[in-house]
Order: structure tokens, then C-alpha cells, then sequence
């Protein structure tokens, strides 16, 4: 038991003046040593006051930009950093006035948006926090938080994952050929922050560990070389990810997982952290029928409050736990047809299938596309469709017929 739980957003401990109570009918929360809540009134909060505007997963620029040119000036000092290969404009939002400098932004690939969603929830909650005002009053007197919600926009416009010149802008951080790398190279420079949040999406197909369960979030302290060694800056990293986990532990049980730390050279997160701005990663997953992440959604702005809130207290996590959440792994996908007869074969087995997101004509559309699994025992499915026994010629066939 860490004394740190007193400042976790969500417990499941009550406080006396000398030691703590366990409580598991009711889940309490402390902010920061500022007051006592619970779970029912933080989502109660968020179903009154989450950004309407934004939901799905095609997230362009122009769904935002209205919104970021409404906001309380009071409270956000928005500013045009400069613009993307195709001449639309990067925004950056600040707030908070504190001595911790926090970088986050969302939307370095196009087509991952659930941290986008997050991050203009996050805008609502410093708004609009209702009984949580003296926790917005303590992050902001603690953190300075620069925000880059939409650092892809072109690849956002068309929903792909890399710019309109085909770069991978989490691969480009040393060579810097894309002009939206450069822009987020002098944001860094410009706020020298002490923590960034790196926000991204991953695919359905993840799980944690050994269970069938679905990665429903992800979390990584970067490697800073191959040899993946924990330095004293990646446990700064790994305290606010295992902080993180201890709350998401009470939302989503089982559901965490820890993104693989092998070292890429070129990878933003990695030489951020090797550059001493510790970088948590934040990948937003699947829920079961949650295609939307709207669920998911949800998570990763708790998450994201989670993470800030423990950097504007005063005390320090273990890292350890940290290495409690088990790993990525590979076992899960959109359908699996069972009762399949393949003529060619003459045998009856279960094929299954995992979704490509294509845009067209302004709508996203989830193609379903066939996996050669050897054994699908080890696999869980968002959707079981039973075939009763249909018939196909052949796997190329039914392969051409599963989306007509």
C-alpha cells in the first residue's frame, strides 16, 4: 500500500487520521488533499458535460477548429503554430500557470482520435468543473499544460495514419522532413516540458497477457536505447503510468495492458525520453462493440486526468508496479464464422476476419478482411456468427464474398 493512493483520482479507500480503511461498497476519491468524491459523481459529470461536438472516429479539422476558436480566452491562450504540407493550420491550447511543464498532443497519425476526443473533454472539464473546481484551481496553480490536439491534420482530413506526404510523423522526429514534425520540435523546444502525453490509437486485435481480454488501454515508458534499460527517467515515466493503472484498475479490471518498450531510433516517445522529457504513451484500444471509442473514449480522459493530476501533487509513486501490467499481446479479432464447409477441402471449419477502416464519401467503413489463423481456440472475438453449415468452394472465395 503506497501512501500516494491519498492523491489517486479513484480509490477504493476510505481515510482516518492515523490509517486507512478499506471500503469496497463505495469507490472515494482523493484529489490532491482537496475533497472527498466518488466514482458515480465523476461520470455523472462526464455525461453532462463531455464535448458534443466531437464523437466517432473521423475526426477532421474542421470538427475542432470551431470549437478551439470558443474557447475561454480567460482560461486558454490559444495560438496558430504554423501549418501542415497542405496548408492547414496547427493549433496549440495552454493553460495553468504552475512549474511543471506538461506537452500533450493527439492526432500524430490522422486516423487514431480517441486521445483527440479526450483532450477537448479535458478542455470541458477545466471549464465547466462544477464541484471539481478546486481541483481544476490546483492543476492549474501547479502545471503549466500545452496542448497540440491535432498535430496530423491532413492525414486526419482523409483518415491516414501518415501525412499528405505519405511520412510517418511518429517515425520522423531526427530527420524532420515533415513541416508538422518541426512544429512539434518547437513546441518542445519552446516549453522544455519536464512530462509529455503522447496519444495514440491501436488496433482491435490487441489483448493483455495470457486472457482473451481486450487491451481496452495501453501505457509505455519508452526505451532510450536497445538495451531497454530502466534509467532514473524512465521511472519518472513508469510512477505516472502505474498511477494511472492503479484508477483504470477500478474502471477497467484486467484491461491494461503495456505497450512493447523495444527501441525504435526514430520514434518520437523514444528520443523525447532520451531527451529528458519523460514521455507516457497512451493507447487507446478496443471495448467490446465499441467501434466508435466512444467507451473508450471515456477511459482515456480519465486516464489523461489521472496522469496530470498526479504531477500536480506533491508525492511520488513507486515504479515498480508499473512492470505489474502485463504485456500486449495478439489474440483478439473483429468476427469468427464458424460451421464454414469448404468444398476443396471437404471439411468444415471457422475462419475469422479483422476490420480495415477505409473512408469513403465522408463515411467510415469497416471492410472485413480474412485471417489464416492456424488455431482460433486461442482467440476471442468481439462478434461469434454460427454459418450453419454454408457452403464455399474455396477460402480465396469466401474471401471475395464476405463483405457482399
Amino acid at each position: 500500500m503506497h501512501n500516494c493512493l491519498l492523491y489517486f483520482l479513484f480509490t477504493n479507500v476510505n481515510i482516518s487520521a492515523t490509517y486507512l480503511v478499506y471500503n469496497r461498497k463505495h469507490l472515494f476519491v482523493y484529489i490532491c488533499n482537496v475533497k472527498k468524491i466518488n466514482l458515480q459523481k465523476i461520470e455523472e459529470w462526464y455525461r453532462l458535460h463531455k464535448e458534443e461536438a466531437l464523437a466517432g472516429r473521423w475526426i477532421p479539422l474542421a470538427t475542432i477548429e470551431p470549437i478551439i476558436n470558443a474557447l475561454d480566452s480567460s482560461i486558454f491562450n490559444v495560438k496558430e503554430l504554423g501549418f501542415s504540407s497542405q496548408n492547414r493550420p496547427i493549433y496549440k491550447v495552454s493553460l495553468g500557470h504552475g512549474k511543471r511543464h506538461i506537452l500533450i498532443w493527439s492526432q500524430m497519425h490522422g486516423n487514431e482520435s480517441t486521445g483527440t476526443k479526450a483532450v477537448f473533454d479535458f478542455f470541458r472539464f477545466i471549464k465547466e468543473p462544477g464541484e471539481f473546481s478546486d481541483l481544476v484551481q490546483q492543476l492549474l496553480e501547479k502545471c503549466t499544460i500545452t496542448v497540440i490536439p491535432m498535430l496530423n491534420p491532413d492525414g486526419a482530413q482523409v483518415y491516414t495514419r501518415v501525412n499528405a506526404d505519405n511520412i510517418d510523423l511518429n517515425r520522423d522526429v531526427i530527420d524532420r522532413k515533415a513541416p508538422e514534425s518541426d512544429i512539434l520540435h518547437k513546441v518542445l523546444n519552446e516549453v522544455q516540458p519536464e512530462y509529455c502525453f503522447n496519444l495514440h490509437d491501436q488496433r482491435t486485435i490487441f489483448t493483455v497477457g495470457n486472457t482473451k481480454q481486450t487491451a481496452t488501454l495501453s501505457f509505455l515508458a519508452p526505451s532510450i536505447d536497445v538495451s531497454r534499460e530502466v534509467t532514473e527517467g524512465r521511472k519518472k515515466t513508469m510512477r505516472v503510468i502505474a498511477a494511472i493503472n492503479e484508477t483504470m484498475q477500478e474502471l477497467i479490471p484486467g484491461r491494461v495492458g503495456r505497450y512493447t518498450d523495444e527501441f525504435y531510433p526514430t520514434a518520437t516517445g523514444d528520443n523525447f525520453e532520451k531527451a529528458g522529457h519523460h514521455t507516457i504513451l497512451i493507447e487507446a484500444g478496443h471495448q467490446i462493440d465499441d467501434y466508435e471509442r466512444e467507451h473508450v473514449r471515456y477511459y482515456n480522459f480519465i486516464a489523461l486526468l489521472q496522469g496530470i493530476t498526479y504531477l500536480a501533487s506533491d508525492i511520488e509513486f513507486s515504479h515498480e508496479s508499473y512492470f505489474d501490467i502485463p504485456n500486449n499481446t495478439k489474440f483478439f479479432v473483429d468476427v469468427i464464422y464458424t460451421n464454414i464447409f469448404i468444398e476443396s477441402e471437404q471439411k468444415t471449419t471457422s475462419v475469422a476476419t479483422v476490420f480495415k477502416e477505409e473512408l469513403k464519401d465522408g463515411e467510415l467503413h469497416f471492410i472485413e478482411e480474412i485471417q489464416d489463423i492456424e488455431d482460433l481456440d486461442l482467440y476471442a472475438a468481439n462478434t461469434i456468427v454460427d454459418k450453419k453449415g454454408i457452403r464455399t468452394a474455396n477460402l480465396e472465395t469466401l474471401k471475395k464474398n464476405i463483405n457482399s
